[in-house]
């Protein structure tokens, strides 16, 4: 079984986690800004296969109660175009409150304005990675 890795997609950054070895945890790790369209597809799915991914994740923004935004398809044509670059399967899972949570996280331990910026695309995709795995693992 290779690891899962899963992408937050935002309009100027990514987020990239990866599952450790077992699947069992989250793990962020990085965030990609990005350059443009074929730089940021090309590089997404050079990661992915660089870390042994045999799924990637992608967020799907979607409104609170449930319907899509302009954001979601805007992320569903960026994956469209990723999987004419991978094998590797793709999968979407509702990232509904990650971001927030993410920056809850960052506020409550007193993280400045422009660090957060830096960290918080990983860490919303280990969110989406761990709801991901809970959803597989039941």
């Amino acid at each position: 079984m290779g690891r899962i890795i899963a992408f937050d997609i935002g309009n100027k950054r990514i987020g990239v986690a990866i599952s450790d070895p077992f699947n069992s945890m989250a793990l962020p790790l990085e965030t990609y800004w990005r350059k443009n369209f074929e730089k940021d597809l090309n590089y997404l799915a050079n990661l992915a296969k660089e870390k042994g991914a045999d799924t990637i994740v992608c967020g799907l923004p979607l409104n609170f109660d449930g319907s899509k935004s302009e954001q979601t398809a805007l992320t569903e044509s960026f994956v469209e175009e990723l999987k004419k670059r991978t094998d590797i399967p793709i999968v979407f899972q509702d990232e509904r409150f990650t971001t927030m949570e993410a920056r809850r996280v960052l506020i409550e331990a007193d993280m400045r304005r422009e660090k957060r910026k830096d960290v918080i695309d990983k860490i919303a995709a280990s969110y989406i990675l761990e709801d991901y795995m809970r959803k597989i693992n039941k």
